[in-house]
């Protein structure tokens, strides 16, 4: 910390302007090293006084109490939180504190005033210790005096940590939350009885501050506007901090993303205790306790973010209801995707939900599991991975937008329903596979041959989808096919869609089955969502077990039971997973 003196001219004996003194962090309350740098009007102009002020953490402006005449400087100085300091105390009997209030009420950058006396060292301390709590303390970003409240940007950051540290959402905080509140500010629990103090000093000055014997949101609040009336910011300090603000009251970029290295050929995965805060969260905002959350739900939950982060087409790439509302395995479902596709920002995710806080971690990249390299999975023939990504693609109408929705369980007539501005390219759920809940990505490419990027090509098995009513919709994958994947060690699959309708003679030199066989790839795989109810899910099990498996050859799948068996597993884990989860609830 830089600290700058102004003061006035000296007599003679005392040199004009001192050299510049380091006070070592070790002697310092807050631990944190203080350079002091002097200024002399006799020995400096204004336009240096403008260049030392760009240096300075903080500027004491040092007046005698006898003569205020470098008081007249604050005009020049107030960028910087400013310490008016009444020098040679002990030569009046009297206080200049009626004389510079006024001064004060004017420069809002003005933090504190303290009458010292250099000769017999009284509060010489106290104006360290102020101006090192200006800088990390400052009154400024949490204050308004002349309202005598909260400034609007504190009430938003407090609000935040409010309804993160209300872990049941019931609008108060509990002595259990507020304990927990407290080890995770100060380090130490609250006595019972410190406690109840606490709430009674609430309940003395508003009426609403405590309900059901917890602290609500207006009392937390009233609490915070009284330590810093009573000069206590940094308690209010600590707590922003703790939860990640800056002293513009944002969040840091450090806290919304910490360093996570991700080698090439590596995917991101939330891990188990991530799944379990996840899981938290959701039991916090679900309500209803019906599995699902509504709107209005959704909604409350991203509360504590700056901006709604999912957007309509989050419901046609998860998972719903009836209703169409986030059900459980899709509110997982969509944190699986974006962990997978876009890391940092699952990252600034979980930080707006304070999980480094309440699951005591140093940063929320504890959440995130970096799966080790792919090649090193297919040398071993094994892969720990719980997320595998299946490109789809196919000529426009092929019927790729109809495979991706029967994957979440829609057939065509609830997919007429979604609008086109809601349509997603992506869809992801959960596939069992001898027993593993594993999650399977659809990323719908777009149909261009010619340019296809890396992201396109990236995946652990390729659909190639074309349609059976259509004698052009096979010559695309029979071409992708050619010109990207015959080389390839990516597992591929062809899907006849739209199977209940004619199939006519493909426009290709060879026929789908055909080109199949010379290729050594499984028969196209008939696939229809017109039905009556939800799609079938076997191709999707089959296209994660691929994925899984790509060592495996496809003749040695073909002729075995391997589908069946992992097709039958599917079906029981799923259900009994729910129901699992549907007792868990009703034991709440």
């Amino acid at each position: 910390m830089i600290m700058s003196l102004v003061s006035e001219e000296f007599p003679d004996e005392v040199p004009l302007r001192a050299e510049e003194i380091t006070i070592p962090a070790d002697v310092t309350p807050e631990r944190v090293p203080t350079h002091i740098v002097d200024y002399s009007e006799a020995e400096q102009s204004d336009e240096q006084l403008y260049q030392e002020i760009s240096k300075a953490n903080v500027i004491c402006i040092v007046y005698s109490v006898n003569n205020k005449k470098s008081i007249e400087k604050v005009s020049l100085v107030s960028a910087v939180p400013l310490i008016l300091v009444g020098n040679k105390s002990d030569l009046v009997e009297h206080s200049s504190m009626e004389t510079i209030l006024p001064i004060m009420n004017q420069y809002q950058d003005i933090e504190t005033c303290v009458e010292c006396s250099a000769k017999n060292l009284k509060n010489i301390s106290e104006l360290f210790y102020y101006a090192q709590k200006a800088v990390l303390h400052p009154t400024g970003p949490l204050y308004c005096p002349e309202e005598k409240e909260l400034k609007p940007s504190c009430i938003k950051a407090l609000t935040r940590i409010f309804k993160i540290s209300d872990l049941d959402n019931d609008g108060t905080l509990n002595d259990s939350e507020l304990n927990f509140f407290q080890r995770t500010c100060f380090n130490t629990p609250l006595a019972p009885q410190a406690l109840e103090d606490v709430k009674n000093v609430v309940r003395r000055n508003m009426m609403d501050g405590v309900k059901d014997n917890g602290l609500t949101l207006k009392g937390f609040l009233f609490l915070h506007t009284l330590f810093i009336q009573r000069g206590r910011h940094e308690t209010t300090w600590t707590v922003l901090r703790r939860f990640g603000y800056d002293d513009d009251l944002e969040l840091t970029q450090e806290y919304l993303f910490p360093l996570i290295k991700i080698p090439p050929d590596c995917t991101t995965e939330l891990n188990h205790n991530a799944y379990l805060f996840l899981q938290s969260v959701f039991d916090k905002h679900d309500k209803d306790r019906d599995c699902a959350l509504s709107p209005e739900e959704v909604k409350d939950l991203f509360k504590v973010f700056p901006y709604m982060p999912w957007g309509p087409d989050v419901n046609n790439t998860v998972c719903t209801n009836e209703q169409g509302w986030l059900t459980y395995q899709g509110y997982l479902s969509q944190w699986t995707l974006t962990t997978y596709l876009d890391v940092q920002r699952s990252l600034e995710y979980l930080g707006y939900l304070g999980y480094s806080i309440i699951y005591e971690q140093e940063s929320q990249a504890a959440a995130i599991t970096v799966t080790r390299n792919k090649r090193i999975d297919l040398q071993k023939k094994q892969t720990q991975r719980s997320v595998f990504r299946c490109n789809v693609l196919g000529a426009r109408g092929s019927g790729k937008s109809g495979f991706l929705q029967a994957f979440l369980g829609r057939n065509l007539q609830r997919q007429r329903r979604i609008r086109e501005e809601h349509k997603s390219f992506y869809a992801i759920s959960t596939t069992y596979v001898y027993g593993q809940e594993k999650y399977l990505l659809l990323h719908e490419v777009m149909p261009d041959i010619d340019f296809l990027t890396e992201t396109d090509l990236a995946c652990d098995v390729v659909c190639l989808v074309y349609d059976v009513n259509n004698p052009r919709s096979f010559e695309y994958c029979a071409k992708v096919y050619k010109q990207y994947f015959i080389d390839s060690k990516t597992p591929c699959v062809v899907i006849a869609a739209k199977s209940d309708l004619h199939e006519v003679r493909q426009h290709y030199s060879l026929s789908p089955h055909d080109f199949c066989r010379k290729h050594k790839l499984h028969p196209p795989q008939p696939f229809t969502c017109s039905t009556n109810e939800a799609p079938s899910k076997d191709i999707y099990t089959r296209l994660t077990t691929m994925a899984m498996y790509p060592h495996m050859a496809q003749a040695d799948l073909k002729n075995s039971t391997f589908w069946l068996r992992a097709s039958v597993g599917a079906t029981v884990f799923a259900v009994l997973g729910f129901a699992m989860y549907r007792a868990l609830l009703k034991q709440r």
